[in-house]
């Protein structure tokens, strides 16, 4: 069951311009009880595949991600893919140059800065964890496959691996091998669940405030 303690935070919904051209709608969450003198952890919330119009990142977040961290009082982003995938070179730096704007104008803490993400967002948030593993300092990847990463390049970066054996897209084994490699490598958690389909989105909430819970004890115990 999701239980909640704090307050609703403040939606933004703005647009990011892309260097070269182009631009990226996305969402801006800020917590009730933001004060730029206490850094806030920093959450990258990247959205699935399907049908997809402007802010379907703002969707997402305020469906999934948002209800399931709201505790953490953390600083949210959550962009719209602007190729329709996050494993391309615009989506990179895009989402990379947008993070750096956030952190330039708000206050967060860069030992806690979170990349997760659901189905191609999950996709994405191996994508960017191996990629940039000195920017973010932790990832949990729900319900996507790592691809052809190297999980390895994340080191010691504290990873909890989300995924249902009953997911007719997304097949388990890729996370369980995933999770197993990474077992000897550094921190890693894999919860494994039952009986929630790949659509059933409802249904990893609660999966994902405990990973949440798992990643504050990795980033308080360095």
């Amino acid at each position: 069951m999701l239980v909640q303690t704090g307050e609703q935070p403040v939606i933004e919904h703005l647009v990011f311009k892309i260097e070269g051209g182009g631009e990226m709608p996305y969402a801006l969450s800020i917590p009730a009880n933001y004060d730029e003198t206490e850094p806030r952890p920093l959450v990258l919330a990247l959205h699935p595949g399907g049908k997809q119009g402007s802010y379907y990142g703002s969707t997402n977040m305020r469906r999934i991600f948002e209800p399931a961290l709201r505790d953490w009082d953390a600083i949210i982003v959550a962009p719209d893919a602007p190729i329709r995938r996050w494993t391309d070179d615009t989506a990179d730096r895009a989402v990379m140059d947008l993070l750096q704007q956030v952190i330039d104008n708000y206050a967060v803490d860069r030992s806690r800065i979170l990349v997760t993400g659901f189905s191609m967002g999950g996709r994405g948030t191996w994508f960017f964890a191996t990629q940039h593993p000195d920017f973010f300092t932790g990832a949990i990847p729900i319900a996507g496959s790592p691809g052809d990463d190297d999980v390895t390049a994340v080191a010691d970066m504290p990873v909890h691996i989300i995924h249902s054996r009953a997911d007719d897209v997304v097949p388990f084994g890729p996370a369980e091998e995933a999770a197993q490699t990474l077992e000897q490598e550094g921190r890693v958690a894999f919860t494994a669940l039952e009986n929630v389909g790949h659509y059933s989105m409802g249904g990893y909430v609660p999966a994902l405030q405990k990973a949440g819970e798992w990643m504050l004890d990795q980033w308080n115990n360095r």
